[in-house]
């Protein structure tokens, strides 16, 4: 089968499509024969090992892992004899902890992925971008007690935790100001936004809007300066590990009634990761949230979507469709 392959840190063009062995299922994995996966800023920073911090996870020296990708959508071919949640032909999507989506065919033990049954009303490419989704829920529901009524900015609304996260602060009945670049205005329109702001125009902050939740998806704002906008009990979240975050996390939970908080959504257990998904697809099921797709690449372009997606301009979902000549679901 091919798989994408990358045995040392560095550029895009580490990654190399080569043939490995098709893995057989023990009896307590499922095999998956994967139709679509997709290429986040996360597994650009794993194949990079910069920041340095993410070789806590992916290796010191060299990756340990040595094919990358997170999310899948897929077919189920074969499950092991102690196998009972899914059975051969059924269609899943989900992600990994970190690793191997990027291959025709995956192989794992159900109770490691997070994993459930695809929406009917989705396609595999569609189905593939649910990470976003993953990410923005813990933190709105869960750190930022988003309510009805709430007004939330999101900066960084056009990406894919950013314009996840417009869909599910509408959801919750939240009032939403998105925050992204002139070419994005009308995408971030287009998915619930009620007010979009051009970064590259207006500098929120020397607005006098108050917000109940600041989120910011990418990891280009502080705490410091957003303190001024939000309302008195109001919540400044961050995805991502900056060097202000977590002195900011401290001061605030002793001598402030605004926060600063950061979640590691990707830590949190497989089962309340899964349970997060299935509340996810019974949103999409019900149409009231929708992947946004960007670019789709083959997988033999994997080199090119990576290249693209360090860009820092893509627009929510980069799609790696795989199997897709001979699909049948």
């Amino acid at each position: 089968m091919k798989a994408v392959v990358y045995t040392k840190y560095g550029p895009p063009d580490v990654l190399q499509l080569k043939d490995v062995e098709k893995p057989v299922p023990d009896e307590n994995e499922i095999l998956i024969k994967i139709y679509a996966s997709t290429v986040t800023a996360v597994d650009c920073t794993f194949r990079k090992g910069f920041p340095l911090v993410g070789r806590l996870f992916t290796g010191l020296t060299g990756p340990k892992y040595t094919i990358p990708g997170t999310e899948f959508a897929g077919e189920v071919i074969e499950t092991g004899s102690n196998e009972k949640l899914f059975k051969a032909g059924d269609r899943v999507f989900g992600t990994t902890d970190g690793h191997s989506a990027h291959t025709e065919y995956l192989c794992y033990s159900s109770d490691k992925l997070t994993i459930t049954l695809m929406p009917d009303n989705l396609s595999y490419d569609e189905a593939a971008g649910c990470d976003g989704y993953l990410t923005a829920l813990p933190f709105l529901r869960d750190s930022g007690n988003i309510r009805n009524g709430f007004h939330v900015l999101i900066y960084g609304a056009s990406g894919s935790v950013g314009s996840s996260a417009v869909q599910l602060a509408k959801y919750y009945g939240a009032k939403v100001t998105g925050v992204c670049s002139t070419s994005n205005l009308e995408l971030v329109k287009s998915i619930g936004a009620d007010s979009v702001l051009d970064y590259t125009k207006e500098d929120f902050p020397k607005k006098r809007e108050l917000y109940d939740i600041i989120f910011d998806t990418v990891g280009k704002i502080s705490f410091g300066r957003c303190k001024r906008s939000l309302k008195e009990n109001g919540i400044f979240l961050e995805t991502s590990l900056t060097p202000t975050i977590f002195p900011q996390m401290l001061w605030t939970s002793i001598s402030s009634r605004k926060k600063a908080r950061i979640a590691f959504t990707g830590l949190l257990p497989v089962n309340k990761r899964t349970e997060n998904l299935v509340f996810i697809k019974k949103l999409m099921e019900r149409e009231k949230i929708k992947p946004v797709i960007d670019r789709k690449y083959p997988i033999k372009q994997i080199t090119e979507a990576h290249e693209y997606v360090e860009t820092g301009h893509k627009k929510g979902n980069v799609i790696i469709t795989i199997n897709q000549n001979d699909q049948t679901g």
